[in-house]
């Protein structure tokens, strides 16, 4: 079964797993983005105001850099495990 019937069209497998991919990854940046917003503003604002102090503003600026640092180590290594998985199949 190369493609699917959707209300008269047809769509290839693989466009289809590729949008679905897209907003995949779509839904996970946004989810990275939350997070990181939620636990870098918890660290590094201690009393919310008008603007952002000087160390708040480098606080938050290397918090994000590490969350986003770990957040690539984390992936990175998901994806060699599951191609791990694949070949061994």
């Amino acid at each position: 079964m190369d493609s699917l019937q959707t209300g008269g069209t047809s769509i290839k497998r693989d466009e289809l797993m590729d949008q679905v991919k897209e907003q995949i990854a779509i839904a996970n940046a946004q989810e990275i983005l939350t997070k990181m917003t939620e636990k870098c503003f918890k660290k590094c604002i201690d009393k919310p105001g008008t603007s952002l102090g000087n160390s708040e503003q480098k606080c938050i600026a290397m918090c994000m850099d590490r969350y986003m640092d770990s957040w690539n180590v984390v992936s990175k290594a998901y994806t060699n495990r599951l191609q791990r998985e694949r070949h061994r199949m």
